[in-house]
C-alpha cells in the first residue's frame, strides 16, 4: 500500500466524518419538525434554524462519493451495486427532504403543509436510519466474490446488527439535532428540546451497550484491531457522558459538540476496522483491499494536488457561513 493509498482512504473517511457531524444535527432537527415542534410558529422556527445550511452539508456526502469514484473506483462500484436498492431509498428520502422545505412554504392550507412537513420529518429519519444500516451492513461482511460482485439477500442487509445499527445512527442524529436546537432557539422550543433530551441520553447509553456486544460477535473488529477498537468504543460512550453531562449542566456547546464527536467516532470506529480493506466479504479471501482497489498513482497524486487547493477554500466558506447565520431564533 503506498501512502497516496493511505492517504485517500483517511480523506474519505474524513469527508464521511464531516457529512454524518453537518448532515447529522440536520436529520435530527428534520425528525423533530413532527415531534419535538407543536404549533406552526414552532415547526417554522425548526426548518429555518437549518434552512441556510442544509444543502451545503449535503455536499460533503457528494463530495465524499466523489471522492470514492475518483480515488477507489473498484470500491465505488462494489458497494454502490451491492448496495443500489438501499442508496436507491436514501436518495429518495433526500430528495423528499430537500423538496418538502419549498413545498411547504408555498401551502396555503394547513393538509399541504402537514403533507410536507411530514414528507421532512420522514425523509430525515429514513435517511439516516438507512445510512447506519448500510455501513453496518457493510462492516459485517456481504457475500462477495473473486470479481468484487456482491450477490446478497436480504437477510445480509437487514439483520439484527444492520437494524441496531440503523436505531443508533438515527438517535444520535436526532439527539445531534436537539442539541442544535438549543444552540439556535429561544423560549418553550429551547427548553422543551432539553426536556426531551434528558431521557434520551439514557436511552443511548443503552443502545451503545447493544451496539458493542454486536460488534463483538458479528465483526473481526476486537480479534484484528482490539486495542484500537476498545479505544474508540470507550471514547464513544465518554463522549456521550460529556454530552450528557452538557444536557443535564445546561452547557449548550459541549452537548452540542459532544454529539457531533460522537457521529465521527462511530465512523472513526467503522473505517478503522475496515483498514485495511474497503469492502470486507463473507470469504476473507475475497475482501477487496485498499492496494487492489485504489486508481492509478498519477491519479492519486493529481487529485491530492486539486483538493489541497480546492478544500481550505471550502472550509472557509463553511466557517463564513455558520457565522453569518449564527443568531439564535425566537420560537
Amino acid at each position: 500500500m503506498s501512502n497516496l493509498q493511505f492517504l485517500w482512504f483517511i480523506l474519505v473517511g474524513v469527508l464521511f466524518s464531516g457529512f454524518f457531524f453537518l448532515e447529522g444535527f440536520d436529520f435530527g432537527v428534520g425528525m423533530t419538525i413532527k415531534s419535538l415542534a407543536q404549533t406552526r410558529a414552532e415547526r417554522d422556527v425548526v426548518i429555518h434554524t437549518i434552512g441556510p445550511h442544509w444543502d451545503a452539508n449535503e455536499v460533503w456526502l457528494i463530495t465524499a462519493g466523489g471522492a470514492m469514484f475518483a480515488s477507489f473506483p473498484m470500491w465505488y462500484a462494489s458497494l454502490f451495486s451491492g448496495f443500489y436498492l438501499i442508496l436507491l431509498l436514501i436518495l429518495v428520502a433526500l430528495i423528499m427532504r430537500g423538496v418538502s422545505f419549498e413545498f411547504r412554504s408555498r401551502m396555503e392550507s394547513d393538509a399541504g403543509r402537514n403533507f410536507w412537513e411530514w414528507a421532512a420529518a420522514l425523509g430525515s429519519f429514513f435517511a439516516a436510519f438507512l445510512f447506519g444500516m448500510m455501513f453496518t451492513a457493510l462492516v459485517k461482511g456481504m457475500p462477495i466474490n473473486a470479481n468484487g460482485d456482491m450477490t446478497a439477500h436480504f437477510t445480509d442487509y437487514v439483520n439484527l446488527f444492520s437494524i441496531v445499527g440503523g436505531v443508533a445512527v438515527t438517535l444520535l442524529c436526532y439527539l445531534h439535532g436537539l442539541n442544535f436546537i438549543r444552540l439556535k432557539t429561544t423560549g418553550t422550543l429551547r427548553e422543551r428540546a432539553l426536556q426531551w433530551a434528558k431521557p434520551l441520553y439514557w436511552v443511548l447509553f443503552a443502545g451503545e451497550v447493544v451496539f458493542a456486544i454486536l460488534l463483538f460477535f458479528n465483526t473481526d473488529f476486537f480479534t484484528k484491531k482490539p486495542i484500537s477498537t476498545t479505544i474508540l468504543v470507550v471514547a464513544l460512550v465518554a463522549l456521550t457522558v460529556l454530552a450528557t453531562w452538557g444536557v443535564y449542566g445546561n452547557h449548550e456547546w459541549l452537548s452540542f459538540i459532544s454529539s457531533g464527536l460522537s457521529l465521527i467516532d462511530v465512523v472513526v470506529l467503522l473505517f478503522n476496522g475496515l483498514f485495511p480493506r474497503v469492502m470486507v466479504a463473507n470469504n476473507s479471501a475475497y475482501s477487496i483491499l485498499i492496494k487492489d482497489a485504489s486508481n492509478s498513482p498519477y491519479t492519486l497524486h493529481l487529485m491530492t494536488v486539486i483538493s489541497l487547493s480546492v478544500l481550505p477554500i471550502m472550509l472557509i466558506y463553511f466557517i463564513w457561513s455558520y457565522w453569518v447565520f449564527y443568531k439564535r431564533l425566537a420560537s
